[in-house]
């Protein structure tokens, strides 16, 4: 992981230069970012190499986190710039240094690089990185549980159609509007076919359509934690980022785009997890373990297959209701896990090449990354890799 640019913070939560420091744990550290007088963000260690004081209560002034207790002062890259207990004539500030990460934004996300210097790659070549801000939404909320177990969740294209359906849905399918409510609910069984890319996997799952036709649900999974599942309308997108706090917490950081015009409100207000979460700073969902994500039985009886209102919170309930690390040897996986067993084979390959010296192809080609996910209706002798001009004509036109 520490080899790729990693999503840390959304933009919008260091909303203004010198404004309040923000912890941040990621991969096991814990961390302070800050946007100094210039609007530079800077991720430094949350102790001070002073005595260890905490970062976070620093004063973020003229280009640099203060640390309150003896005022030593630091900027973006770590360097001391003021050590105002030493004598005057001290150089030993010039000798004293705190930890900090490379960070670099785009697509609505403060980003930190945390691997080697000398190994610092280029950003990923996501689409909605170049995108003007009225193209994309971004959110995020954080799960109670292993970073794997949300990515499976999310590259698993056949719950969709149970966990987070209406039990009227199997009756109104043949007058629904999407081509996933048209075509997922009737067929709940697909066919899945996943191929290997440089950037990680590709997973098509194919559904009956019309007597001549399949409907493709088309994702991705891309090292070490993205995913891209798909959305309708033409043109939208989404992915997700799923980043470790440590090894029994993640973030999910989601992003919708329209690559080819303003995303619309309602496209905005539909996944955006803002008004959904708990206003306590944990980034939990309202509907959390604590609470049994607020299951309404009746609900479940007469009108939801789960009783649960909100879709993340009904994927929570299933993947942090594994355990902090949920037990695989007791698992009996089928025909339809075809996707999340090769992401784990890739993740374990990726994981012990790298011990043998072998560097992640995809984390130096950021062309890897830019892909979409899709969902669409072909002719059953058109496969859904198929360079064929009717999948050109159905993923590019918006």
């Amino acid at each position: 992981m520490r080899r790729y640019w990693t999503p840390i913070l959304l933009s919008k939560e260091l909303p203004e230069a010198d404004g309040a420091p923000l912890r941040s744990r990621i991969l096991g550290e814990d961390l302070v970012a800050y946007r100094d007088t210039n609007g530079v963000v800077g991720l430094l260690d949350n102790f001070c190499p002073h005595r260890r004081a905490s970062m976070f209560f620093g004063r973020n002034e003229e280009c640099g986190l203060r640390c309150v207790y003896h005022g030593w002062k630091f900027d973006a890259q770590g360097n001391c710039v003021d050590m105002p207990s030493e004598p005057a004539e001290s150089n030993f500030k010039d000798k004293v240094k705190i930890k900090a990460y490379p960070v670099k934004e785009g697509g609505g996300l403060i980003w930190a690089y945390m691997g080697p210097a000398e190994l610092e790659p280029p950003m990923p070549g996501f689409e909605y990185i170049g995108l003007e801000p009225n193209q994309y939404s971004v959110s995020k909320l954080r799960y109670e549980s292993n970073y794997v177990q949300v990515i499976e969740g999310d590259i698993d294209t056949v719950h969709a159609s149970l966990l987070h359906s209406n039990l009227a849905d199997l009756d109104n399918s043949a007058s629904a509007t999407t081509l996933g409510g048209k075509y997922q609910f009737p067929d709940r069984a697909p066919k899945f076919h996943v191929e290997d890319t440089d950037g990680g996997i590709l997973i098509g799952a194919r559904r009956k359509a019309e007597e001549d036709s399949y409907y493709w649900r088309i994702s991705r999974w891309l090292f070490p934690y993205f995913t891209m599942i798909p959305r309708e309308p033409q043109g939208i997108t989404q992915g997700g980022a799923m980043v470790p706090i440590d090894d029994e917490n993640c973030w999910f950081i989601h992003v919708r785009w329209n690559p080819f015009g303003v995303l619309a409100e309602a496209q905005r207000y539909e996944t955006n997890f803002d008004n959904f979460i708990m206003d306590d700073g944990s980034w939990l969902a309202i509907p959390n373990r604590r609470n049994d994500y607020l299951i309404d039985r009746d609900d479940q009886k007469n009108k939801t297959y789960t009783g649960i209102e909100f879709i993340r919170a009904q994927d929570s309930a299933m993947t942090d209701g594994m355990g902090k690390i949920a037990d695989r040897s007791k698992e009996h996986l089928a025909t339809t896990d075809m996707g999340i067993i090769r992401m784990r084979r890739r993740l374990i390959k990726a994981a012990r090449e790298l011990e043998e010296g072998i560097e992640p192809y995809a984390a130096s080609h950021p062309e890897s990354f830019a892909v979409r996910s899709g969902g669409c209706v072909l002719p059953r002798d058109v496969y859904f890799t198929d360079d064929a001009g009717v999948w050109a004509d159905i993923n590019v036109k918006p």
